[in-house]
């Protein structure tokens, strides 16, 4: 990932509140993580002193439920574990955040709309392959993670989402439900990404889109709101969107290391010719997105490529 260095204005204006620390506790980002292991094969669940054995050894001490026989329908054998090393801390108490897969399932490709096929770019190739190959899911999330601080939710999560693919050796995708993001599963298991980057390589998507009827463009991304940070968005045009891409995804990572640095009014290191340019300075602001679903962005003003207003 590049690095990049942000300047403040010269005169400090008031400073503006991020959208996400007014909205409503409610409806405010940071819900639930939830992916889809996607396999050829229907497979059974490992035992739970096997999960126990692989999940410890990921994300550290773990207690697993015992099983509800009162449960029935696909809720029936699912596995549940409290993950006694991370703990998540409320107004009123704290307690262990936790860890749920259920049992191999069918999985109905049907459920995935064209738009969000359309966004696949990590799998472009084998992406009808994988969808049309693959008729068997299995289903894990994760629960009360929210309270934790966002760099260990991501490290965390991405912990947990390496032991999955451990217990299911026959995965052949992962599908993230919250982004749309399809990888193959081998990525994950080559360990070729490491820290808090797997997050941005693995579940953050950077979607890109035409505006009809125009020259111009936007990239944005799904994901960082799952961590309490903006998305990103760039509405331009005439620069090669792979470009802008590969910035979102450097500035994704280099927010999400440094605990969302950028405020409203910051600017940050440019492009050109699909290299970072400190000489050309971005201007950051806050806004809506532009593209479903709404929520509030850091949306990059790209100066004499920036389209609209």
């Amino acid at each position: 990932m590049g690095l990049f260095k942000k300047k403040r204005p010269e005169k400090e204006p008031e400073e503006k509140k991020s959208p996400l620390d007014e909205m409503d506790s409610s409806i405010r980002p940071g819900g639930v993580f939830m992916v889809q292991l996607l396999m050829k094969e229907k497979c059974e669940m490992p035992s739970l002193e096997r999960m126990t054995e692989v999940l410890e050894r990921h994300i550290g001490k773990v207690d697993a439920a015992k099983p509800d026989d009162k449960l029935s329908g696909s809720m029936k054998g699912i596995a549940l574990f409290a993950a006694l090393e991370h703990i998540a801390k409320f107004s009123n108490g704290e307690g262990p955040v936790q860890v749920s897969v259920m049992p191999c399932d069918t999985f109905h490709p049907e459920t995935i709309d064209e738009m969000k096929r359309s966004q696949m770019w990590d799998c472009l190739e084998d992406r009808d392959r994988i969808l049309s190959e693959c008729q068997y899911c299995v289903f894990a999330n994760d629960m009360l993670t929210g309270a934790l601080d966002p760099l260990e939710r991501a490290d965390f999560d991405m912990d947990y989402l390496e032991a999955l693919l451990e217990l299911f050796p026959t995965c052949e995708a992962v599908y993230s439900l919250n982004t749309g993001k399809l990888i193959l599963a081998d990525l994950v298991r080559s360990r070729e990404v490491t820290g808090l980057d797997r997050y941005i390589r693995y579940i953050v998507n950077a979607r890109f889109f035409n505006i009809s009827g125009t020259n111009d463009h936007v990239v944005d991304t799904l994901g960082m709101s799952l961590l309490y940070m903006e998305d990103l968005q760039y509405h331009f045009h005439s620069m090669d969107p792979n470009w802008v891409v590969t910035h979102a995804y450097n500035i994704a990572s280099y927010c999400l290391d440094n605990r969302r640095p950028i405020k409203d009014g910051d600017t940050i290191d440019g492009m050109v010719d699909g290299h970072i340019e400190p000489s050309l300075q971005w201007k950051c602001r806050f806004e809506d997105a532009l593209i479903g679903p709404g929520r509030p962005v850091l949306d990059i003003n790209m100066a004499q490529y920036a389209a609209g207003r």
